[in-house]
């Protein structure tokens, strides 16, 4: 059986990297499998560039261009939504034709057109698509919010400068619906809570819905001895030390303003803590924070056990989720978590047994919960229970199976 998995990346972005180690755990259960990206920036064997770099350079500014032009010239959320109208004619390549399954993920930003999905369905191979945020099952945004408009068709959209009734997230929506009618689709969740939103839209009614985790290769992410790993990063023996790491560590949405208000809160001459924040945009956050902090800069992915080990909790106060694959990466490693009640965070992290799961959007409990972490007579505890949940849940090899199973299936 051959598999082609299409990706807009392979290693920039969370949804990449997911798609990208599950690419390596099927691989590693003897399928078949290569991905098409649009933009390649890894050097593994089995991705290759779809497309000319000029032409998807060129996809990406033109349909960026149009929502642009649409939002009034205004630059406000003007990656908070896409739509589809251009992209790689993937159908055309022999590795497509040669293949038995055609399996989607992020497919944005100049990789594929709705036009094209259509088409990709209508070749009657077998599709499955891993739904890595919202847009495939809504008009035109990748995390709808507090907004239904998605079980209804869409309309009136909130990232829109000038909504109606009839704007282009509807007009999106109807083309989705075209297009999807147009073969059978597989729709996997990484999360449960990404599939219960996903089965509240039309776009989703009639094709299969199942919610698989992603995968974590628990071999490179595992417990390490952290007095070792702190003399080689040169950070202090005997200091608690909090972990924070996101690729844009300055995003809005990672929900920095509650994590500064968290560390205010836990703020005390006697407390010997050290914040640790790994990212583009560290420093400004290192300079609010109220305790002793350091940024890290950004790591390539090879470093990051290292850090997540050095660690004693990793806090995400994300404000929008799926299934963070920092959360999964820090506890193979045996470092507990923190964050908030919102997306996938709860089916990750067992409240008080490996983690804690803090109030959405509460500093104060974010907060307690950091500190309870620290405390001596959890840690170890807590510390156990992350990596087991990770060996039981998200070991690649366990959900390699989960999808060989999809593929065989009729």
């Amino acid at each position: 059986m051959k598999v082609l998995f299409i990706s807009t990346y392979d290693i920039q972005g969370g949804a990449a990297i997911a798609a990208t180690r599950l690419l390596h755990a099927m691989r590693n259960a003897g399928c078949d499998v290569s991905m098409a990206v649009r933009t390649k920036q890894g050097d593994d064997a089995a991705v290759f560039t779809a497309g000319n770099k000029k032409a998807n350079a060129l996809r990406f500014y033109w349909e960026r261009g149009v929502i642009y032009l649409h939002n009034r010239l205004s630059r406000e959320n003007l990656f908070d939504v896409s739509i589809a109208n251009t992209g790689v004619a993937i159908t055309e390549l022999p590795e497509f034709k040669e293949a038995d399954v055609i399996h989607l993920h992020w497919i944005n930003q100049g990789m594929l057109s709705v036009k094209e999905i259509g088409r990709i369905l209508a070749s009657g191979k077998k599709v499955v698509w891993t739904m890595h945020d919202m847009w495939p099952f809504t008009g035109i945004c990748h995390h709808a919010g507090s907004c239904s408009a998605y079980t209804a068709g869409c309309g009136h959209c909130p990232y829109l400068a000038v909504p109606d009734g009839n704007d282009i997230s509807t007009r999106v929506f109807r083309r989705k619906q075209e297009a999807y009618r147009r073969g059978e689709i597989t729709f996997t969740a990484c999360s449960n809570w990404l599939k219960e939103l996903a089965e509240k839209s039309p776009l989703t009614r009639d094709h299969r819905l199942f919610s698989i985790p992603n995968p974590i290769d628990t071999e490179t992410y595992r417990p390490m001895d952290k007095k070792e790993i702190r003399k080689k990063l040169n950070l202090p023996l005997d200091s608690k030390i909090i972990l924070f790491a996101a690729v844009k560590a300055s995003d809005p949405r990672k929900g920095m303003d509650y994590l500064v208000e968290a560390g205010r809160m836990m703020a005390s001459p006697s407390d010997d803590l050290l914040f640790l924040i790994a990212g583009s945009g560290g420093k400004d956050i290192e300079e609010r924070l109220s305790l002793p902090a350091r940024s890290m800069g950004y790591l390539p992915p090879q470093q990051m056990p290292e850090l997540y080990n050095a660690a004693d909790l990793f806090v995400t106060p994300s404000l929008q989720e799926n299934l963070p694959n920092t959360i999964m990466e820090a506890m193979a490693c045996g470092t507990p978590c923190v964050g908030f009640r919102t997306g996938g965070i709860p089916e990750m992290i067992n409240h008080r047994e490996n983690g804690y799961v803090a109030g959405y959007r509460d500093a104060a409990d974010l907060s307690e919960g950091m500190l309870w972490i620290l405390r001596e007579e959890v840690h170890a505890t807590l510390s156990i229970n992350a990596r087991r949940k990770v060996l039981v849940k998200y070991a690649q090899e366990k959900v390699a199976q989960q999808y060989m199973e999809l593929y065989e299936r009729e």
